[in-house]
């Protein structure tokens, strides 16, 4: 049974979040959790953070255990860390294709690195970073 609430029932201050200003959300964070919040936070992030402080008033938050646990390290519980993601390795001969922006670039493997529009190139990152203007991790820009 939930607990009686000050200004509105639970269902009211909960549908009342997605109308606040993102200025509210910032205020309503500082005064849940007594600090700023982290710099670059979602708005999503903001209204979820405020919705659960909410309920856990209402209902009663997590169990100690339960907190406890969450703040222990993954190795501390046992758990293995993520998997890294497999690397395929690539051949001389093999062609990397991507589209960026309505247009089709295509980079050949060759031994000891890349070509790209009749130029050789020393890694996937540059070729990226001339496509993109941006500083992009090569790799990443032509995973599979």
């Amino acid at each position: 049974m939930p607990r009686a609430r000050r200004g509105g029932s639970l269902e009211q201050e909960l549908a009342a979040i997605p109308g606040m200003s993102r200025a509210e959300l910032l205020q309503r964070w500082s005064a849940i959790y007594r600090r700023p919040p982290p710099k670059g936070i979602s708005q999503r992030l903001l209204q979820l953070a405020i919705a659960y402080d909410l309920q856990a008033k209402a209902f009663g938050g997590l169990r100690t255990p339960t907190r406890n646990k969450l703040r222990q390290p993954l190795a501390e519980l046992g758990a293995k860390p993520p998997l890294a993601r497999a690397r395929c390795p690539l051949s001389p001969g093999s062609r990397l294709v991507r589209e960026w922006h309505g247009r089709t670039y295509s980079v050949e493997i060759v031994e000891g690195g890349y070509l790209y529009e009749g130029r050789r190139y020393r890694s996937l990152s540059e070729i990226a970073r001339l496509i993109t203007g941006a500083r992009w991790s090569g790799p990443r820009f032509f995973q599979p």
